[in-house]
């Protein structure tokens, strides 16, 4: 195989066993191994590789090609057990910068963290950034949809894409805009696209979860408004099912300068709807969470934090906590802690604290607002960091994220939050952590386990169950913000109706119809496959 993609592939091929190995894991619980790594230079080696692909589908069936940028997926979107297609090599730049128009396009491969310099530079942000934006690329986040604690203002990644190009799979390169394209076998697409969801459009409006954000499936309520479809809203958070990206345009916002963040102690859950109900009123720009044992992480590996900072620096950021450090010995530790963060002048801010602090005042909940930037910076770091701390301080142990993602409304958390411990103390092997973003009642939950407990394989399929019962049963969905993958595609029929998950697999074949885009993500995964894949069994 390799042999007879070097004759037409200008990039780089590599199947040796070191790279096979760490091409086989992302930041999920699966080992996947693939057949061959392809390092593309450009949209023409990706062109000629699915061309091969398609054409040679026959003489090897197992063949697929699965798209990956940074490899910080947790569902095992990114692993696949033929070909890889890795962008961070060499298509990994900025195309074009507009920063008065605020639009720039970018090549998959680039990393957030690099692509935020570039447009902070002229004080503007692609707001749907998630919690691991110092290490994801934006080819992942297009293929995930992904949100992040900015996602409750300004909504997820599909509200910022202006256009894309898209490898299909007939192995030509398309470029998709809002409006509809005719032209060959793209009209097709627009065609049997509409002539599915007119035919099918009572089931699909029923379907529709009722919560603000959804990953689950493939999202065609975003994707059609009654008369035409707007097809790039299909491809993002597709999971390179339907085909590869190769270029990116995005909107941009302003980046809003001042703010500070409120700091919330709740010692039970019983009150954070109302909570976060009372938040809303003040327009914030995030609404964010984090449990006790991620505070208790936090404090347990302290100095990690310190690292990079200087002598000085070090000082500053651990004086900085001094006001936490006196809630803490006086009212001891808080079930989860709350960050909302307010913005507007400091005038607007502190207009917004008096009023919500009548309301925490009156509820006897313990709150403080953050001074500085620098103030406000540390909590953010606890938030995105936590999880790093987790893969790599604790020893004999490693993150296992499979239900990482639930969200119920708001109003559900009182009651919802407290039926998910009473099924994870179960599982005591299972420790973990919990956060998110309560404001859309979407939460993270993180297990840590032994990985060398045989029970662990059992657990995951056990507690999925379980989990995902309680979210049907609060009519909420399976993923939020980081999409099917491996873990959680065999799942998808909790939350929707034999009919719908047909419609799923039309939708691929429309696109894939020899399936050779990243098989067994959003259609046909299986919990055999979960289970005789994962790390820890």
């Amino acid at each position: 195989m390799k042999e007879e993609i070097a004759k037409f592939f200008k990039g780089d091929l590599m199947d040796d066993m070191e790279t096979l190995q760490k091409y086989s894991r992302d930041a999920s619980l699966f080992t996947v191994f693939p057949k061959l790594i392809a390092f593309p230079k450009d949209s023409e080696d990706v062109k000629n590789i699915v061309k091969w692909v398609s054409d040679n589908k026959v003489k090897y069936p197992d063949l697929s090609i699965t798209a990956r940028s940074a490899g910080t997926d947790m569902t095992g979107g990114p692993l696949g057990e033929s070909i890889i297609l890795d962008f961070t090599k060499y298509m990994n730049r900025l195309i074009s910068f507009d920063s008065q128009k605020m639009e720039i396009t970018v090549l998959p491969g680039m990393y957030y963290r690099d692509f935020e310099k570039i447009v902070s530079e002229k004080k503007l942000m692609l707001p749907s950034y998630p919690a691991s934006k110092s290490i994801c690329a934006i080819g992942g986040m297009f293929a995930n949809n992904s949100g992040g604690e900015k996602s409750l203002r300004y909504g997820k990644t599909e509200n910022y894409i202006m256009s894309s190009k898209i490898v299909l799979s007939d192995g030509n390169e398309y470029e998709i805009r809002k409006e509809e394209n005719n032209q060959n076998f793209l009209g097709e697409i627009y065609k049997n696209l509409k002539e599915l969801i007119k035919t099918n459009e009572a089931i699909i409006k029923k379907a529709k979860p009722n919560v603000s954000k959804n990953s689950a499936g493939y999202y065609i309520w975003n994707a059609w408004n009654g008369k035409n479809i707007d097809l790039n809203k299909l491809l993002v958070g597709s999971q390179g099912t339907l085909g590869i990206t190769t270029e990116i345009t995005f909107q941009l916002v302003s980046i809003v300068e001042n703010t500070r963040l409120v700091v919330i102690y709740l010692n039970d859950f019983n009150k954070i709807s109302e909570l976060v109900n009372e938040v809303l009123k003040y327009d914030p720009e995030s609404l964010e969470s984090y449990d006790d044992k991620t505070l208790k992480i936090a404090i347990k590996f302290f100095t990690s934090f310190l690292k990079g900072r200087g002598l000085w620096g070090s000082l500053k950021f651990a004086w900085s906590f001094w006001p936490d450090l006196f809630m803490l010995l006086k009212h001891g530790f808080p079930k989860i802690v709350v960050l909302a963060e307010l913005s507007g002048t400091q005038e607007d801010i502190n207009k917004k604290y008096f009023g919500l602090k009548k309301y925490l005042d009156r509820e006897n909940i313990f709150s403080r607002i953050s001074k500085t930037k620098t103030d406000t910076q540390k909590y953010w770091d606890i938030r995105h960091e936590s999880f790093n701390l987790l893969r790599k301080h604790v020893k004999g142990k490693k993150t296992a994220p499979f239900i990482d993602d639930v969200i119920v409304r708001p109003e559900f958390l009182p009651k919802f939050l407290p039926e998910l411990e009473n099924i994870l103390s179960l599982y005591p092997e299972l420790e973990h952590t919990i956060a998110g973003h309560p404001g859309d009642g979407n939460f993270h939950i993180i297990p840590l386990v032994d990985i060398n407990d045989q029970k662990i394989g059992k657990d995951v399929l056990e507690v999925s169950e379980k989990v995902y019962d309680l979210v049907k049963k609060y009519n909420g969905s399976i993923t939020a913000e980081h999409n099917d993958g491996i873990v959680r595609t065999p799942y998808l029929s909790k939350m929707y109706s034999r009919e719908v998950i047909e419609i799923f697999q039309k939708i691929k074949n429309i696109f894939d119809p020899k399936n050779i885009f990243n098989p067994g993500k959003k259609v046909e995964g299986t919990k055999e496959y979960i289970f005789s894949h994962l790390t820890v069994k």
